[in-house]
């Protein structure tokens, strides 16, 4: 049985993809370890196929915490035994590349999003020197890799000549529950999953919600959770907007059937976010929510074939609330793209992706 070690910065509880992919090269022959790192808010971890191991660290935040980080997880990958070292974005990819190099073990590049695109790093000039440098020093030298979607494959190859897989942040299929779907059409509010961080529109998103006549649910956090917290309490929302913070997984898969609206938005600043195909988009498919969402080529690209969202051009404060009421006083439309989302999940789903996964291990392991 092959030995894989996975690594992410993360403390793994909320890492649906993560957990996803791990289960997959468990149930295909794999001995996988997660590893992340213990917060000193993290619960305890949620029985899985594959280990999960948390690294501890002093530093919770900010460049100190990725040294500090980076030097643990070397130390732990260099001792621990393994077939295959895998690297989750740039900011595990030194210690997974160091300790595969000493160990002459296989490594694997997961470009999850194009790391040095997006908009906390793009528009801090020394911090994207610092993580380009990074991403020049290690990339070339991984042959194995894959990413979300063509544009940043190509782009990976254009900078490195690296020819990656692309394998998308599919959910797992699951039946749709109609009592909480009856139940959401009920209470009619919006929701966002996921990061809540920089470039993602909460500056135009949360002032919009003035002209909404529905609640919006955010469940997440992120380097821009604080500001998030402020704009709310700036625009008078607390008893319209819910900033949640993090979910475990299953009560959030719940959550979204019971919604009426998601929301996919992100700001053009960085090729991160105008090329993203960003996990939450294929949730609310699969939960069978209508969707406002970006229309930025990749989401664009998607819904030309399925039409299961309402595309906006731009994130503006207005742009947002005039298509957000559309979807909530238009119910002709909003049926439309609700069956629309009921028939794409059937194809949208981790069981059809992850034999792309299967095969991309097929193809770097062979039996």
């Amino acid at each position: 049985m092959k030995r894989i070690i996975c690594s992410v910065t993360n403390d793994l509880t909320y890492d649906q993809r993560m957990q996803r992919i791990c289960n997959t090269l468990a149930a295909n022959g794999f001995e996988v370890t997660l590893v992340g790192r213990k917060m000193y808010n993290s619960i305890v971890l949620a029985e899985q196929s594959f280990k999960q191991k948390r690294l501890r660290c002093f530093f919770q935040s900010g460049f100190t915490f990725y040294v500090e980080y980076n030097i643990r997880l070397f130390f732990y990958l260099l001792f621990k035994k393994a077939d295959i070292l895998y690297a989750v974005d740039l900011d595990t990819i030194l210690p997974v590349y160091f300790a595969s190099a000493i160990k002459g073990k296989k490594k694997i590049y997961d470009a999850h999003e194009l790391f040095t695109e997006q908009k906390e790093i793009i528009t801090r000039p020394t911090v994207h020197k610092f993580w380009l440098a990074i991403e020049r020093f290690t990339v070339p030298k991984f042959k194995y890799g894959y990413t979300v979607n063509i544009f940043i494959k190509e782009e990976l190859r254009r900078r490195y000549n690296v020819d990656y897989s692309i394998i998308r942040n599919l959910p797992k299929y699951y039946s749709l529950t109609p009592s909480l779907c009856g139940e959401g059409l009920g209470m009619r509010f919006v929701i966002y999953q996921g990061a809540v961080n920089e470039g993602r529109s909460f500056e135009t998103l949360i002032p919009a919600l003035k002209q909404v006549d529905a609640p919006l649910k955010i469940y997440g956090k992120g380097n821009f959770f604080e500001q998030t917290k402020q704009l709310i309490i700036t625009n008078k929302l607390e008893d319209k907007i819910e900033l949640a913070g993090y979910v475990v997984p299953l009560q959030l898969k719940k959550l979204t059937q019971q919604a009426y609206i998601g929301l996919t938005l992100f700001e053009k600043t960085g090729l991160n976010q105008y090329y993203s195909l960003s996990n939450r988009f294929f949730d609310y498919i699969m939960a069978g929510i209508p969707q406002v969402c970006v229309n930025y080529p990749e989401y664009k690209a998607i819904n030309d074939e399925y039409n299961i969202a309402l595309m906006i051009d731009d994130t503006n404060e207005q742009t947002i609330a005039d298509a957000l009421n559309r979807l909530l006083n238009d119910n002709i439309l909003y049926e439309q793209l609700k069956q629309n989302c009921v028939i794409a999940r059937e194809q949208l789903n981790w069981q059809s992706e992850e034999k792309k996964l299967i095969a991309f291990f097929s193809l770097i392991n062979p039996s």
